[in-house]
């Protein structure tokens, strides 16, 4: 992790310690400000772990129906609701996508780039809330896992393996068939049974039936939110465009203008997002877009409860 690295094209260590404390404002609970991306958009699929009831109140208006006890209501004749908190300790899995496909990006950063960041502000902030964080970092070769703990230890290894993870990328690495999306997926649902949150940051290439299924046993007993890492030259390409992609030291040169070319990215793009919208509408699972045309914390910061600008929510 030695010499000076271009922060855009990759991140060292030091880069991902230095955002700590930069998304104190961020929330991955279920609370969430108004204007949160995640706010009212699902309900809880947390089982056993991760609320804890606290006390039965009276319904006052503007409280959420669902939190009505119906038993209590009968009972008494008036509308009881159950009030509960958020259980401090609960495990909290980072699943970080660093294939190649991620090593691209066309105006600010790599979307590998992206990803990091905003698993370590994430990682930051579960550890602030006094929650275990651990991780899945993978690559085209294979996975590191960091099973969640609290120590600060642990912490600074799934930033280490982050790190490191992502200065490996470059364009001489050799061609090698990568290993399916629903790898790691499997092993995440491996590690966590319940009551954990499960935060995935990927651009979701290889997306499958397999990869689904594995996702949806990871929804049927904990939190997951889907962070959908993009470019946006794969959402918008322009008719007629040559465009140069480097990794740094090297450069080459892509017909954006061929019609084979054009084509094949924009069913890429467009067939992957549609089965991520899917799968958010029909298992009630967030899906979160971060763009690597812009910089990551003030993504993160308008969408999950910061303070600053629009909504910034790109769909």
């Amino acid at each position: 992790m030695l010499g000076s690295r271009d922060p855009r094209i990759h991140v060292d260590l030091a880069h991902l310690r230095g955002l700590k404390g930069r998304g104190r404002a961020i929330s991955f609970r279920l609370r969430q400000p108004s204007h949160s991306i995640l706010n009212g958009q699902h309900a809880s699929k947390i089982k056993g772990r991760g609320l804890n009831f606290e006390e039965l109140r009276h319904y006052a208006i503007g409280d959420d129906v669902r939190t009505i006890d119906w038993k209590v209501t009968a009972r008494t004749g008036a509308p009881y609701v159950r009030v509960y908190t958020e259980e401090r300790d609960r495990p909290v899995m980072l699943i970080v996508d660093q294939r190649m496909s991620m090593y691209f990006g066309s105006a600010l950063n790599m979307k590998s780039v992206t990803a990091a960041e905003a698993a370590a502000v994430a990682a930051f902030r579960v550890r602030d809330k006094g929650d275990r964080v651990g991780g899945i970092i993978f690559d085209d070769q294979g996975w590191q896992e960091v099973r969640p703990q609290s120590s600060a230890r642990s912490l600074n290894r799934f930033l280490d393996l982050l790190a490191r993870a992502n200065c490996r990328l470059n364009a001489n690495a050799p061609l090698a068939e990568p290993i399916p999306l629903s790898d790691p997926i499997r092993a995440a649902a491996r590690i966590v049974k319940s009551g954990a949150l499960v935060i995935v940051f990927s651009d979701f290439d290889g997306w499958d039936p397999e990869t689904e299924k594995n996702l949806r046993a990871i929804a049927q007993h904990n939190e997951l939110i889907l962070f959908s890492v993009f470019d946006p030259t794969s959402e918008q390409l322009p008719p007629e465009m040559n465009i140069v992609v480097s990794d740094g030291t090297l450069q080459a040169q892509v017909n954006i203008g061929d019609d084979t070319v054009r084509r094949k990215l924009a069913d890429f793009s467009t067939g992957r997002l549609a089965s991520l919208f899917r799968f958010s509408s029909r298992y009630a699972v967030p899906v979160v877009p971060l763009t690597s045309a812009q910089e990551t914390l003030p993504q993160l910061l308008r969408l999950l409860g910061g303070r600053g600008g629009g909504s910034g929510i790109v769909r």
